[in-house]
C-alpha cells in the first residue's frame, strides 16, 4: 500500500519542520512524499515508511530518529525537541540523500518533519487514513472489561463463523485476519493504531464483513489512542474490578477509559459501506448487569443497552452467603435484560437455561432492529468449563444475534461447537490421579469468579499456584493471598513477570495476604519464585481427589525478569512435568 503525504496531513494537527526542528517547511514541498508503511519501532523502518517517535519509559523516539532515517524513513512524527546530536545526524542523512538523487543513483526522497503534540495520539488518525478508515466498511463490535474479554471475544468470533458470516477478530490470546485463530505474538491486549488498523484492513481484504476487537482499558484510554478511529457499533460490557491502577492512577479514571467504548458508539451515524453496500447497522450495547459500573457504561451511551444476569448464581456472587452475601445492584428501569438460570458446571462443560426478557406488547424488533426480539426459555450446553462462562456466553449471543438479526435460538445452537481459548479453564489429563487446570486468572477478582464453582465441586485439597506481575498495582497482591487462603488448601507463590522487582520480595507482599487467613509457610503455604521448579513441587504434592490450579501465565510465551526474558509455555512445562512424573 502507497499513500503521498498529502493524503494523510488532513488527518492531524502538526507542524512542518525542517530537521533543525525550528525553520517550518511549506506543505507543498512535502506533499508528494510517498509513504509505503507505518511504523513506531525504528527497528520496523522500511524504505518510505512513515516514522512515529514515541515517548517511552526509558528512551524517548526522538532518539532513534537518524536510525529511522537512515533505514529508508520518508516522514517523521515527533513530539518535544529533538535531540542536537540526532539533528546532527539528520543533517547527514539528509545531505546523503540529496547527493545520491541530484547524480541520479537512486530517487531520493528529502524526509519530512511533523511535530505534533502527542504522537502517540496522532499514530490513530493517521493510520485511520493510511488505510482508508476500514472501520468504515466493517461491522465492528469491542469487548471490554477485566476478565472475560478474551474468551468472549473468541465466542463472537466463533459464533459469526457458525452462522455462515466472515469475520476476524483481535484478542490477547489470539488474532485471524479471516482465516483460522492464530497466536497472538504481541504482549497488548489491544495492539498500538496501526496494527489495529493494518489488521481491520486485512480483514477487509480478505473479506471479512465482521471485526471483533478485544478493547483494553489501555487501548481505549485518550493516553494511548489505540482504538479513537475506530467505529464501533456493538459494545460488551464484561465487568471492572481493581486493576491497571499503575497507569489509570484511580478507580474512577479505569472505569471511565472502559466506558470509552460505549462513548464511541455516539461518535458515528452506523451507516456503513458493507460489501459495497451503503447500510445502517444496528447499535447496541451489552453490559453485565450484576457489575455495579454497568449503569456507569449504559449512561455513556445514547444507544438502546440490553443486560444480561446469572442473578448472583454464577462468579463471585455465588460464594457470598449470610454476612458475606451483597445485594446485586438493580436492573435499570427501561433495560431489557437476559437472564441465565439453572446453571450447572462440570469439568467439561456448562448448561443452563437463558431466559430471554423482554415486553412485546411494548416493544418489537421492528421498532428498534438493534434488540432481537422476545424468545421462550432456552436450554444450551456448551463444552466450557466455570460456571462464570455463562456471563460470556450470554454477552456472546446478545451481541451476535443483535448485529446479525438472527435469533437468539438460532445463535445459541451453536453453543455445543464453541472451543475453549488456549490457557482458559484448559484441562490437562494425562492419567495423573488429580485434576489439573490452568487459568489466566490473575486478579483478585478473577480468583473470586473461579474459586467457588471448583471448591464446591473438589472432593480432596485445592492447590493454587500463582505470581503478580511486577512494577503494576501493588494493592492487589495481599488481596490475591486472601482470597486464595479463603478457597484454597494448599499456595505455592511462584514468578509471573517480576520485570525490574525481586521475585521473592514480590511473592513475600502476596503471602501476608495467605498469612492473615491463617496460612503458614513450609505447612500450607510456599514460595517457590522459580515456576517450573514450583510446578513440579506442587505436582509432587497432590494426591487422589484434588485439583491442581496454575494461574496467571495461561497462553503467555515469557517470563520477564529485569535482565533476562526467558521463554515458556505454561501448558508445554505442566506437560513436562508430568511426563518426569510418569504421566506421558
Amino acid at each position: 500500500m502507497e499513500k503521498l503525504l498529502s493524503q494523510l496531513l488532513p488527518s492531524f494537527a502538526h507542524k512542518a519542520l525542517a530537521a533543525d526542528g525550528i525553520s517550518p517547511v511549506e506543505t507543498v514541498d512535502i506533499m508528494n512524499i510517498p509513504i509505503t508503511n507505518l511504523a513506531f519501532d525504528s527497528r520496523d523502518v522500511k524504505e518510505g515508511s512513515l516514522f512515529f517517535a514515541l515517548p517511552g519509559t526509558h528512551r524517548n523516539g526522538n532518539d532513534f530518529i537518524s536510525q529511522a532515517l537512515e533505514a529508508g524513513a520518508n516522514a517523521v512524527v515527533y513530539q518535544g525537541d529533538i535531540p542536537h546530536e540526532v539533528r546532527r545526524e539528520c543533517a547527514n542523512v539528509i545531505a546523503r540523500r540529496a547527493i545520491e538523487s541530484a547524480v541520479g543513483k537512486t530517487k531520493q526522497y528529502l524526509p519530512a518533519f511533523l511535530r505534533v503534540n502527542d504522537a502517540r495520539f496522532a499514530m490513530a488518525p493517521v493510520s485511520d487514513a493510511f488505510y482508508d478508515s476500514p472501520s468504515k466498511r466493517l461491522i465492528v463490535i469491542g469487548v471490554t472489561g477485566t476478565e472475560g474479554k478474551s474468551s468472549t471475544v473468541s465466542f463472537i468470533w466463533q459464533l459469526l463463523r457458525l452462522c455462515g458470516e466472515k469475520a476476524g477478530f483481535i484478542s490477547t490470546v489470539e488474532y485471524s485476519l479471516g482465516g483460522d485463530a492464530l497466536p497472538n505474538p504481541e504482549h497488548q491486549t489491544t495492539p498500538e493504531a496501526p496494527i489495529i488498523q493494518h489488521h481491520l484492513n486485512a480483514m477487509l481484504e480478505n473479506g471479512c464483513t465482521y471485526a471483533v476487537i478485544e478493547s483494553s482499558s489501555h487501548g481505549l484510554s485518550v493516553l494511548t489512542n489505540r482504538l479513537g478511529n475506530v467505529q464501533f457499533d456493538c459494545a460488551v460490557f464484561m465487568n471492572v474490578t481493581l486493576e491497571h491502577l499503575e497507569f489509570h492512577k484511580t478507580f474512577e479514571q479505569y472505569r471511565s477509559d472502559k466506558a470509552n467504548l460505549f462513548r464511541a458508539l455516539d461518535k458515528c451515524d452506523h451507516v456503513k459501506t458493507i460489501a459495497g453496500t451503503p447500510m445502517k447497522i444496528p447499535s447496541i450495547g451489552v453490559v453485565n448487569a450484576e457489575d455495579p459500573s454497568a449503569v456507569y457504561c449504559i449512561n455513556s451511551t445514547k444507544h438502546p443497552v440490553y443486560a444480561f444476569t446469572t442473578e448472583g448464581q454464577a462468579g463471585k456472587a455465588a460464594a457470598e452467603t449470610g454476612a458475606d452475601a451483597v445485594a446485586l445492584p438493580p436492573v435499570p428501569e427501561g433495560v431489557r435484560c437476559m437472564t441465565a438460570r439453572n446453571i450447572a458446571s462440570a469439568r467439561f462443560g456448562i448448561s443452563f437455561t437463558i431466559d430471554a426478557d423482554g415486553e412485546d406488547a411494548v416493544f418489537r424488533a421492528s421498532d428498534d432492529p438493534a434488540f432481537p426480539r422476545k424468545r421462550p426459555v432456552i436450554h444450551v450446553t456448551a463444552p466450557l468449563p466455570g460456571a462464570f462462562n455463562a456471563y460470556n456466553l450470554m454477552a456472546s449471543l446478545i451481541a451476535v444475534s443483535s448485529v446479525t438479526q438472527k435469533s437468539f435460538e438460532e445463535v445459541a445452537h451453536h453453543f455445543p461447537s464453541l472451543t475453549p481459548v488456549k490457557g482458559r479453564m484448559t484441562v490437562i489429563d494425562r492419567g495423573q490421579p488429580f485434576e489439573l487446570i490452568v487459568d489466566y486468572a490473575h486478579t483478585p477478582s478473577s480468583f473470586e469468579t473461579i474459586f467457588p464453582p471448583i471448591r464446591k465441586r473438589c472432593t480432596g485439597r485445592l492447590f493454587a499456584l500463582f505470581g503478580s506481575g511486577g512494577e503494576r498495582d501493588l494493592t492487589k497482591r495481599p488481596l490475591q493471598g486472601e482470597i486464595a487462603a479463603k478457597f484454597c488448601d494448599v499456595i505455592v507463590l511462584a514468578d509471573e513477570d517480576p520485570r525490574g522487582e525481586d521475585p521473592v520480595a514480590l511473592l513475600e507482599m502476596i503471602a501476608e495476604g495467605a498469612e492473615k487467613r491463617g496460612k503458614k509457610k513450609g505447612i500450607d503455604l510456599f514460595i517457590i519464585h522459580d515456576r517450573p521448579k514450583a510446578i513440579r513441587e506442587t505436582f509432587k504434592m497432590a494426591a487422589s481427589g484434588d485439583i491442581v490450579l496454575l494461574l496467571g501465565k495461561s497462553h503467555e510465551n515469557s517470563i520477564i525478569y529485569k535482565d533476562k526474558t526467558l521463554p515458556y509455555d505454561e501448558i508445554r512445562e505442566a506437560l513436562a512435568a508430568l511426563s518426569e512424573l510418569g504421566y506421558a
